[in-house]
């Protein structure tokens, strides 16, 4: 066992799998082989380790979430190009550079999707093995749920090595449930567990945050124990681990038609090579995959040919990019919101991060969490939340909300006075876009499109969500806290059409939810294998055939369990009892 930077590997022996990418995916794929089939794995990942940093804290505390976001030191800091749906505007997409990749700087919401979703992959995959009941296993063998309110083990995982938790904070718990009443209040059902029989609805929401009110990002669950040991099993799968930090990998060598190993540059800029002896595994995200897929001569023959790269294989590699669009609809409150604990003062660069403007609020939470692990920053504040349909005649929800007891402001900063907010975007958008190379250079940045809004259906389904989150959060539930509206301001008309598309146009941004760009049936088969050539596989976010109706970060570790298990020639057996709820009238009412 080895946890190294690239600059001091020297001379490396083969190993069995050389994985790329130490994030979401590949944390899970190291475990899974060490521990279950005893192979050899290289495990190289260009940013730095989550342990071992003066500011490490940022990515261990769950309330800290914002840090991560706004800093390239752990963070790829992506932008999109303009966007024509979006009056020009290029988002934002940070993408972790860290070990636990992505999950180290997410927001730790813990979302499956419906099960309808893996209905759906099951035919644009073509194969049974993607349904429902293949994939509910996975999840619950990643699993741990730790909450004190039980659960249904028909569908929650108590063993796993992945701690899922639900944290309530009684300082903002009143404004929190009034969330959840107003959306009873306006005809919605309650949800016990989005997780569960029925995503449908208000409730409590799942967190990746562990029992001691840490992250739960795969770094800290998967990897850290084998890095770590305390059982003979974990050090018997140390044995067969090497993790190697600062090594960005750049082009996947090939012998005839098979991947045999991985050129990637240290620290210091120095070319060097991992050899595998099975198999080359990419596990580096929905930009970092194709990217290397692409200069190494996999991808869209004409775009290749059109920056000088041979073509090895003509695959449409970085198509049907997909990703969730989302706003706030904010009101200013009487009283209760994290604005006590989370406003800082603005003006001073990245120092600003650290001028709480209520510090004694700060230190207090601080110390909450480092001496117990407990308290305002032991949770992601993204406590409960919501899902609906956007209209008659979708048999699932399209829109999700994750209710904020605070005002955002350009997605990182908080607004310094009381204030809520409804956190809400579409989730099955029909626009596709594209990732493209700016360069045959693997460490130009790409070029991220994500074609936001090129379609009248994802149009009007954002105006509908948009009209419906305004009625919830008119509801009496939030008598008692509302001051007035912040954003949309009060006298927007939003009964217009034409004003509510520009408002949504000009305020919308990322949900950070990139994927689908290695798609299963179309890039790789069933199994994760590149098509067309041998020793070359794909784990992570990019081999979705379409998103889930949710977050990301839970469906991309459940999939790293179902491949790890194919790679190791194995499966579980599917849950014949697993069902989902589906409204009987949907067809003709939205509630």
């Amino acid at each position: 066992m080895a946890l190294r930077k690239a600059a001091a590997a020297g001379a490396l022996k083969k190993h069995d799998y050389v994985v790329v990418g130490a994030g979401s995916a590949g944390c899970v794929l190291a475990h899974r082989l060490t521990k279950e089939t005893g192979a050899s794995v290289l495990l190289l990942e260009a940013g730095r380790s989550n342990r071992g940093q003066w500011d490490s804290w940022k990515n261990q505390i769950p309330a800290a979430l914002t840090f991560n976001l706004a800093n390239d030191k752990y963070n790829w800091d992506y932008h999109t190009v303009p966007q024509k749906g979006l009056d020009g505007r290029a988002l934002h997409q940070p993408r972790g550079k860290i070990l636990g990749g992505s999950s180290a700087l997410n927001a730790m919401a813990y979302v499956r999707g419906h099960a309808l979703d893996f209905e759906r992959w099951s035919k644009e995959i073509g194969s049974d093995e993607w349904d429902y009941k293949h994939i509910l296993p996975y999840y619950k063998k990643a699993q741990k749920h730790t909450s004190e309110t039980g659960g249904d083990t028909t569908y929650r995982g108590t063993k796993g090595p992945l701690e899922v938790s639900r944290k309530r904070s009684d300082y903002v718990r009143p404004i929190n449930d009034a969330f959840i009443e107003a959306g009873l209040q306006a005809g919605y059902p309650r949800a016990e567990d989005m997780n569960g029989y029925q995503q449908e609805g208000f409730g409590e929401m799942d967190m990746t945050v562990d029992a001691k009110g840490e992250r739960a990002s795969t770094a800290h669950m998967y990897l850290w124990p084998i890095l770590k040991p305390k059982t003979e099993e974990d050090r018997k799968a140390a044995e067969k681990l090497t993790v190697l930090t600062m090594g960005q990998a750049t082009k996947i060598i090939f012998e005839g038609d098979r991947a045999v190993g991985i050129e990637y540059e240290d620290e210091k800029g120095t070319p060097q090579q991992a050899l595998a002896k099975e198999e080359v595994i990419l596990s580096a995200g929905a930009v970092g995959s194709p990217q290397l897929l692409m200069t190494s001569g996999i991808g869209p023959a004409a775009h290749l040919e059109s920056l000088g790269i041979d073509v090895r294989q003509d695959l449409p590699v970085g198509e049907n990019l997909q990703d969730h669009l989302e706003f706030y609809i904010q009101f200013l409150a009487k009283h209760t919101s994290l604005y006590p604990y989370a406003a800082t003062f603005g003006g001073f660069g990245e120092l600003s991060r650290y001028l709480f403007r209520k510090p004694w609020n700060a230190v207090e939470a601080g110390l909450g969490w480092f001496i117990l692990g407990k308290g305002m920053s032991a949770t992601n504040h993204f406590e409960v939340g919501g899902f609906i349909r956007s209209a008659p005649g979708k048999a699932h929800p399209d829109v999700q909300y994750h209710f904020i007891p605070g005002c955002v402001v350009g997605q990182l900063d908080f607004l310094p006075e009381h204030g809520y907010q409804a956190h809400c975007g579409t989730m099955r958008p029909t626009s596709r876009g594209t990732i493209r190379l700016a360069s045959k250079d693997p460490k130009v940045a790409p070029l991220i499109d994500p074609n936001f809004l090129a379609t009248p259906d994802d149009i009007e389904d954002q105006r509908n969500a948009f009209r419906l989150t305004l009625e919830i959060l008119g509801q009496k539930a939030f008598d008692d806290f509302r001051l007035k509206p912040f954003s949309p301001e009060g006298d927007m008309n939003v009964d217009d059409d034409a004003t509510v598309d520009a408002w949504i146009r000009k305020h919308s941004h990322s949900g950070y939810h990139l994927s689908c760009t290695c798609a299963m049936g179309s890039v790789v088969d069933e199994a994760g294998r590149v098509k067309g050539v041998q020793g070359l596989r794909v784990v992570d976010a990019s081999v979705m055939p379409s998103m889930t109706s949710g977050n990301l970060n839970a469906p991309t570790i459940m999939l790293a369990e179902k491949l790890a298990d194919a790679i190791g020639g194995k499966s579980l057996p599917p849950q014949e009892d697993a069902t989902w709820y589906v409204p009987k009238d949907w067809e003709t009412k939205q509630r």
